[in-house]
């Protein structure tokens, strides 16, 4: 049934971590350096990297998207947040690498504890931004801890390592993106006029397709090209990417205005460029910013001049969206139905394990006719395993699912119309008091945030506690944001926008966002509930003060399980919303399901 885009080995072993180490510490004291910094990120700062880019597993066996370690002669700290310190400790070997809470321990706090006296510590200005950098080195100032430019000594020890990816590219047609690369060249190179910046550097690969129209497969889920890019206020684009990728379609596609250059041609490019040349302080290398100083290049230190129009969608944009959730939560409904009637056998005594779920989920994708890719790894965490907040099956970890738990299944797919991704945690028979209270409270804060209308102006660090506040109110809370941005066949996770406390972006019409509030009780069980929702202009009320107003459109259509809630503590409110929505998910999907699956969503979307 499935597909086959997820795999099930397990990428590392902890075993492998401590010789590398070893190895890096010998080659970092012939180079004369005290400590090296190993993030996860690439040359493009991109969350999702590929396998010849995974430095940080390789190096320690952690696997998350998110953390970076600090290698120094007798200690090496794993910096990882609240979503991956469980992953971590399965993870890595703990003798070798210690685990530090991050951000609540700051890098160079720990540096200044843990560093030699005197120690200098190398990084490669390739995998960092300027603005990384400058808060490290910002909190080592009167420290004996100096940061120091380097080649990357980790690359000289990696001898196995991946080649670069080269997948296919693909022309993203236009009444999908709902505007021409010339014309979206044009939009942005009016924008660096109007600030006095002759140029911009673009290092995202996410930025460089959405401006081209492009997509591709040079990253596992998502559907990017990797190559960096020079926009001119003149609307021209110098493309750095294989010139031996580009067929004749493709040429023809970019125009005229597009000029393709190798690789390598990259940084003389950039050293030959007049001033003032727009960096992206947040994502951009430091390297290029070094390669203009070295020059004499004057830098604009500016956002990348694509993220927030890519990040408020179009009309096309947002029409294609929605015919991907519906597509996708068709497919999430054929699975649940599936999965139904899986867990009864499962009570009387059956076997169904994570693996399993994930390639039926899969397949059911799979079937639509239209998956380019799943979006991301499925998570499907059983019991226990649902703690883990990005969770990943592997061969070793598989286990079947029991009465009595719940299973947490957060997944989502790639098609060309749209980027899906929906969570969604179920009883698997009878479930425990302590989940049901939380998933209720779960479900409470995500309902929250759907029927919420807030001032125009306000971010997501603003509409954050709203999707806590009834775990707050039970002493509980979650390590994650309550939501992130998502692209159109692109990326999953997106910038800038965000439901989060770090988040001060204004949220604004177009943008689509996760709304994920969650609970987790490591050892026992995980709860979290995702729909994708959209920003549009809410309409005016009776006796407002006529005010702009924002609301979310809901683009998710799946059923919540109701075994799961505790219907007495919802208030009269929430209960509408609940059966609104669940009416409203019956009569968008009913048409296209099979007989069975039809008629189990009759009994899910049945009111409370």
């Amino acid at each position: 049934m499935s597909g086959g885009f997820q795999t099930f080995a397990a990428a590392t072993r902890p075993e492998q971590g401590p010789p590398r180490l070893a190895m890096l510490r010998a080659a970092l004291a012939e180079a004369g350096l005290d400590g090296f910094l190993v993030p996860r990120a690439d040359r493009h700062q991109g969350e999702n990297v590929a396998p010849c880019d995974e430095r940080l597993a390789w190096l320690t066996g952690f696997t998350g998207s998110a953390g970076f370690a600090v290698v120094l002669p007798h200690v090496t700290g794993l910096f990882v947040d609240g979503r991956y310190r469980v992953q971590a400790r399965a993870q890595v070997d703990t003798g070798h690498f210690t685990p530090v809470d991050w951000p609540a321990t700051q890098p160079g706090v720990w540096l200044t504890d843990q560093a030699p006296n005197g120690a200098v510590v190398g990084f490669d200005p390739w995998l960092h931004s300027r603005d990384e950098i400058e808060r490290l080195q910002n909190s080592l100032k009167d420290t004996p801890v100096t940061l120091s430019r380097s080649p990357n000594i980790l690359d000289r020890i990696w001898r196995d390592r991946p080649p670069r990816p080269a997948g296919p590219i693909r022309i993203h047609p236009e009444d999908l993106a709902g505007e021409s690369g010339a014309a979206k060249r044009a939009r942005l190179a009016e924008t660096l006029r109007r600030a006095g910046h002759r140029a911009a550097v673009l290092t995202l690969p996410d930025a460089l397709c959405w401006l081209l129209n492009i997509r591709g497969a040079d990253i596992p889920r998502t559907p990017v090209v990797q190559g960096f890019a020079i926009l001119h206020d003149d609307a021209r684009v110098t493309l750095f990417i294989d010139p031996a990728r580009l067929d004749t379609a493709l040429s023809e596609h970019l125009g005229e205005g597009v000029t393709p250059r190798p690789p390598e041609a990259f940084e003389p490019a950039l050293r030959s460029l007049q001033g003032p040349v727009r960096v992206d302080p947040a994502t951009a290398p430091l390297a290029v910013a070094d390669a203009l100083a070295e020059a004499g290049v004057a830098v604009a230190w500016a956002a990348d001049p694509c993220t927030l129009p890519k990040a408020r969608k179009n009309p096309a944009e947002i029409a294609g969206i929605r015919a991907a959730h519906l597509r996708d939560g068709a497919a999430m409904v054929e699975f649940l139905a599936w999965l139904d009637a899986r867990a009864a056998e499962v009570c009387n005594g059956a076997r169904l394990t994570e693996v399993e779920v994930v390639q039926a989920l899969e397949g059911f994708r799979h079937a639509t006719g239209q998956l380019h890719d799943i979006s991301f790894d499925t998570i499907a965490g059983s019991g226990p395993h649902g703690a883990i907040v990005h969770y990943r099956v592997t061969g070793e970890t598989d286990r079947p699912l029991a009465a009595g738990e719940v299973l947490l299944v957060d997944s989502g797919g790639q098609y060309p119309d749209g980027t899906t991704d929906v969570t969604r945690t179920l009883a698997i028979g009878p479930p425990p008091p302590a989940a049901v209270a939380a998933f209720t409270r779960v479900l409470q804060g995500m309902i929250a945030i759907s029927r919420l209308r807030w001032p125009k102006g306000l971010a997501g660090c603003h509409l954050d506690a709203v999707a806590r506040a009834p775990l707050w109110l039970a002493g509980q809370d979650y390590d994650h944001g309550t939501g992130h941005g998502v692209g159109a066949f692109l990326g999953v996770h997106e910038g800038p926008q965000r439901l989060s406390r770090q988040s001060e972006v204004p949220l604004e019409p177009g943008m689509v966002l996760s709304n994920e509030p969650g609970y987790y009780r490591e050892g026992e069980f995980g709860i979290r509930i995702e729909n994708l929702v959209a920003v549009t202009e809410a309409p005016g009320f009776p006796e407002g003060d006529d005010r702009s107003m924002y609301q979310f459109e809901t683009l998710t259509w799946v059923p919540i399980d109701r075994r799961l809630i505790d219907t007495a503590e919802l208030t009269k409110a929430e209960r509408d919303w609940l059966d609104r929505y669940h009416r409203n998910t019956r009569e968008r999907l009913a048409g296209g399901l099979s007989a069975a699956a039809s008629d189990w969503l009759e009994w899910a979307t049945a009111p409370l």
